[in-house]
């Protein structure tokens, strides 16, 4: 079957290990179910998968992609859940210390089929296309996780949204203005902040200016290149919410600042199978749907990992099959 693939990473030039071509369709384990893939959106964990950063050489060649939306062998449409539990696991499946994504042991999504546990199958709302469903999985329930149980910020609240054009800026600065929070995002062109505006944000700045207030939590995805702006941005006793870290993972820890405002610095890692059931519900009765950027047949794969390379997104990229 025709899939997005690496067989051997390169950490200096991500694109030179990124394959097209046939591979093997999956195996269906027991309690496994397989999925014709109609749509699948790309990642910053899929460029870290081309470096080797999270998945190691002899795990590969390895089919790229976590999310997908698809049709199931008794064709139903359904949404993948693509956190994958270790057997045995009860509970979030976030807190399981033995927990994958979809390419990390098992083969990903960017493909004509993929296979998963049958429990990590919920079923598509009719209300949403293939294409919108599939940006669910990994960046916007990332974004509603950190919005929901982790932010402690409450309607009225304001918060900043480091990085406007991200997958998970552009979902949280959506969904946060749906749950009516004050939504600030920051922007490092004047383009990126046209959109994020038009995507929900009632304030947009550009990187590392100085605000009007301080708010009342800041959603960081960015590292070390917005860290010490994040917490000079925060009130007393307010809260950074950290997803990831695509400018690098060592930011100035500025810890007298932390503890004599009491900050508190939450880690936030994807979500679990009811809250993105909770999520497609959200988007069902808002009417708030992802910003797709970019929609590319997975033939033209390269295009769309060439443009989150150069960070040359607003919103998410697409691969139809």
């Amino acid at each position: 079957m025709f899939s997005v693939f690496v067989s051997a990473p390169n950490a200096e030039d991500p694109m030179a290990a990124l394959e097209l071509g046939e591979r093997p369709e999956p195996a269906i384990a027991d309690g496994w179910a397989r999925v014709q893939v109609k749509a699948a959106s790309l990642n910053h964990h899929d460029v870290w998968s081309l470096k080797g950063q999270g998945l190691p050489e002899d795990k590969m060649p390895m089919i790229l992609g976590t999310d997908a939306a698809g049709i199931d062998e008794d064709g139903n449409e359904v949404l993948i859940h693509s956190v994958i539990s270790s057997p045995g696991w009860t509970g979030d499946e976030t807190f399981d210390p033995r927990r994958s994504l979809l390419s990390e042991v098992h083969q990903g999504t960017f493909a004509e089929y993929v296979t998963v546990p049958k429990q990590n199958l919920i079923a598509k709302p009719a209300e949403l296309s293939f294409e919108e469903a599939s940006c669910l999985p990994t960046a916007w329930l990332t974004a509603y996780r950190m919005l929901t149980k982790d932010s402690g910020l409450k309607p009225g609240d304001t918060v900043l949204i480091q990085g406007a054009s991200g997958g998970v800026a552009t979902a949280a600065t959506a969904i946060a203005k749906a749950m009516g929070l004050q939504v600030w995002v920051t922007g490092r062109t004047e383009e990126k902040r046209a959109a994020a505006a038009a995507n929900g944000a009632h304030q947009t700045f550009e990187s590392g200016a100085r605000l009007p207030g301080k708010v009342d939590a800041v959603l960081e995805t960015v590292g070390e290149a917005t860290w010490s702006h994040s917490l000079r941005s925060l009130r007393p006793g307010g809260t950074v919410v950290c997803c990831g870290a695509t400018s690098g993972f060592n930011p100035p820890a500025d810890l007298a600042r932390v503890f004599f405002l009491q900050m508190r610095i939450v880690g936030s890692t994807m979500g679990n199978s009811t809250e993105l059931a909770a999520l497609m519900n959200l988007l069902k009765t808002t009417g708030i749907r992802p910003a797709i950027d970019k929609t590319l047949p997975l033939a033209e794969a390269k295009a769309g990992f060439q443009a989150m390379v150069d960070g040359e997104t607003n919103g998410k990229i697409v691969f139809t099959i």
